[in-house]
């Protein structure tokens, strides 16, 4: 695979879909991958990735920052509220906005900093236990809540089950997003992208199909 290829397929699909070319953005996830990967994608050219984790991102970003213009790091895994300060000192978007808490903090930092990464908020459309995001049923007073506090709310993301059909949460995240005027849809993976992408996704995190597997060792 690789980054060429993940963008051919990702500019089919989107002609597929009938959307405009480039409507789609692709956050290579570039958590847990060895430096000399990640610096292999920025020397093509590639400015947008993904992370889980704040101290991993801190300790990796800034450097490459400093070397590569225009890079962009949005954080895609779960945030605690005590991370929320370095979060928003390092990333341009945050995904995982999941619970009133959250919120309530990063508006208070907003205010404190003069600034804010925008946001998108974790919707667990399984519903499943052990997931983080907001119910479904919730979502739109979830949504209410956080516009409340003058927050900069993008869109919605999902993770959907691993053994479930992805199009369907895919689909439910869409109409959660379009009854409430939000634009902005972090939906797809590697195995199921183009199918995110024909139900609206603006954002793909796509990671192993880039980089390669990861090295957990």
């Amino acid at each position: 695979m690789g980054l060429s290829d993940i963008r051919d397929r990702i500019a089919k699909a989107e002609a597929d879909a009938g959307r405009a070319p480039g409507s789609v953005e692709l956050i290579a996830v570039s958590k847990v991958q060895p430096l000399e990967r990640v610096e292999a994608v920025l020397e093509e050219g590639h400015r947008l990735f993904g992370e889980n984790k704040v101290q991993e991102a801190r300790g990796k970003w800034p450097e490459f920052m400093s070397r590569f213009e225009g890079v962009s790091v949005h954080l895609i895994g779960p945030l605690q509220t005590n991370k929320a300060r370095q979060a928003m000192e390092l990333f341009s978007a945050i995904h995982s906005v999941d619970r009133p808490k959250l919120a309530t903090t990063i508006a208070r930092l907003a205010q404190e900093m003069g600034q804010c990464p925008d946001l998108f908020l974790q919707v667990n459309t399984g519903e499943e236990p052990q997931k983080a995001g907001v119910m479904p049923a919730e979502a739109d007073a979830f949504i209410a809540e956080v516009r409340a506090l003058d927050l900069p709310v993008q869109g919605l993301m999902c993770i959907p089950p691993a053994e479930e059909t992805p199009s369907l949460h895919f689909a439910l995240l869409a109409k959660i997003a379009e009854r409430n005027g939000l634009t902005g849809l972090s939906m797809g993976m590697s195995s199921d992208f183009e199918e995110a992408i024909a139900l609206g996704a603006t954002h793909v995190r796509v990671g192993s199909a880039i980089f390669g597997e990861r090295d957990y060792g």
